[in-house]
Order: structure tokens, then sequence, then C-alpha cells
């Protein structure tokens, strides 16, 4: 019989050191994004998220806490979503000049200066609708919403943000918002755009931690269709060419081919969100021994790394930096 003639990949796998040193993908506390939620409803509050175990409501007497914790760990950004007293038609909360977020990062940017600060720009939690604009004939008007959305743009980088992510899936949102932002005198105040944001399923517990949920109907007429790929490529180049500085590309997980794909298509800095449902996912089959929590959770991050993000916006990032100390 003649030798079989083969490729020996495992020689590099031997040891964990040869597997070290050929890694291609790496996990850094850089990476990542913490979203916190903070809440105008009262003091004293740190509450949990029923379907998102050990993430929490925090009122803005005790957003500290949490500030202190995310600084400990080197976590270098977050992101805020707010939770306002009361809601309107028109969103008034999302733009008040002492709106919950607005707070909040002046909080934040006065203890703890060197973390940069991500507003999320949108207006679902602060509508009695529980939609991403302005209703017209049961539906969203796209371009007054612009107006709105510019406004509350304007009032948090007054506020100090570092960065402004509209969220919202309005067309034209990132070019409405950079000439307010411009106008306004905030030229070096980047867009974090969501410009690749899809109808997704996956979104459920957060629209618990945010208490967006639509009050009727839903948000496919504005977010994407999952069944689409090349939409997400015209939806990043037109935020590209509106004058984003970053693209995310949400939900996270379950759609790695996008963000691959989006990634060979557009040079700017690619953010993967990585979501509610994917978190409780997670969470759900780790309370009930069924999945090796960290071991699941590094893999799911390290694969939007390869994938092609930069950054990752994770509920799972202080848990993530633990893990990472330990194994360094």
């Amino acid at each position: 019989m003649s030798p079989l003639t083969f490729d020996r990949h495992r020689r590099l796998r031997r040891t964990s050191v040869l597997r070290d040193m050929v890694r291609e993908t790496y996990l850094r506390p850089s990476d990542f994004i913490y979203p916190i939620f903070v809440t105008a409803e009262g003091s004293g509050i740190k509450e949990e998220i029923p379907s998102m175990p050990n993430v929490y409501q925090y009122s803005l007497d005790r957003l500290d806490e949490e500030l202190k914790e995310v600084a400990r760990l080197g976590i270098p950004s977050i992101m805020f979503f707010g939770i306002p007293k009361e809601k309107d038609a028109v969103g008034s909360g999302a733009y008040d000049e002492h709106g919950i977020v607005q707070e909040a990062i002046r909080q934040t940017k006065k203890n703890y200066p060197d973390l940069i600060v991500i507003a999320d720009t949108c207006m679902c939690e602060y509508t009695d609708h529980g939609h991403c604009g302005i209703i017209h004939d049961g539906d969203v008007d796209n371009d007054e919403s612009l107006t709105y959305l510019a406004k509350t743009a304007v009032s948090q980088a007054e506020a100090g943000a570092d960065i402004i992510a509209p969220s919202n899936m309005m067309d034209g949102f990132v070019i409405a918002i950079r000439q307010a932002l411009d106008e306004a005198g905030y030229m070096n105040v980047p867009i974090m755009s969501y410009a690749v944001k899809y109808a997704s399923a996956f979104f459920g517990p957060f629209r618990d931690a945010a208490e967006s949920t639509p009050k009727f109907g839903n948000r496919k007429t504005y977010q994407m269709d999952p069944a689409n790929r090349l939409e997400a490529l015209r939806e990043a180049e037109s935020d590209v060419r509106e004058g984003a500085d970053f693209i995310i590309v949400k939900p996270g997980l379950p759609y790695l081919d996008v963000l691959r794909e989006v990634r060979d298509h557009v040079n700017l800095p690619l953010v993967a969100y990585n979501v509610s449902g994917e978190y409780a996912m997670v969470k759900a089959a780790a309370r009930n021994g069924w999945i090796d929590e960290k071991a699941v959770v590094l893999e799911a991050l390290t694969s939007m790394k390869r994938a092609g993000a930069d950054l990752i916006i994770t509920y799972h990032a202080k848990d993530a930096i633990r893990w990472l100390r330990e194994e360094g």
C-alpha cells in the first residue's frame, strides 16, 4: 500500500503554548462597550431585569456603584439607555436638558472623566406609543422624526456625551444628526450609527429592560428584514456617505455572515451588538447546567471579533474581563 500523503495541521495544536503562538483572534478589555440602564423613577433603585440576570436598572443616586466597578475592571466605554418618569407622543424626555440620560452623562463625566460615554439616541423609551419616532396615521413619520432625533443628539452632546449612537433606523438619520451637531458646535463628537439593525426577535429582553415595547404594531417598517443580506450593505454604505464614524451591526451572533460582509465593504470601525436575547439564552442555559457559561461567552465574543468586529457592545463585558484575566 502506498504511503498516504496529507497535511498535518495538528502539529500546531499539540500544546497550549503552540496554540497561543498561532492564535489569530484575541479578546481584550478595550474591545467591550458596556450597556447601562438608568431610570428616573425615584431613588435607591437597583432593580434586576428578570429576563437578564445580573443586569439592572439604576437610579442616579446608585449609578456610581456600577460605574465604580466598570472603572475598576478597566472597561473603557459605556452606553446609556434611559427610562423616563413620564412619556408622551413626541418623546420629549429624550431631548430634555435634564432628561435621565443627560443627567447620567453629566454625573459620569464629572466622577469618571476618562470613561467614554456613548449615548443611545432613540425615542422608543420616551414615547407613550413605544415607537422610534413621531406617529402620523398609524405609521412613523420618517422626516419629522429626524428633527426630534437631531434635537436629542445635540442635548446629549451638550451634556457631555463622547459619542452619539442613533438607533432609530430612520432614513437620513446620520446626516440629520451630523448637521445638527456641527451647527451646534460639536463637530468633533463622532456618530456610532446603528446602520444595520434587524427587526429581530432577539431584542425581547431589552424591551423589558428599557420599557420600550411598541403599544401597537411592530418595527418592521423601519428595522430590516432578517432574511436580507444585500440590504445591509446598502444601509451601511448610506451611513458612511452621510458621515458615520462607526458602523453597528445588531444583533451580533445570529448575523455573523452580515458582520463579515459589512467588514469587507466598509473601512470604518465596526461594532457588533451582542444583544439581550443572546445574553438571556446563555444565562438561562448556564443556570440549568446545560452549558459552560464562561467557555460559551468567550467563544461567542471571539466569533464576533473573528467575523470582523473591532468593538462589541455586550452585557457580558464585566464577566468576560474577569474571565480573560483568569486565563492571562
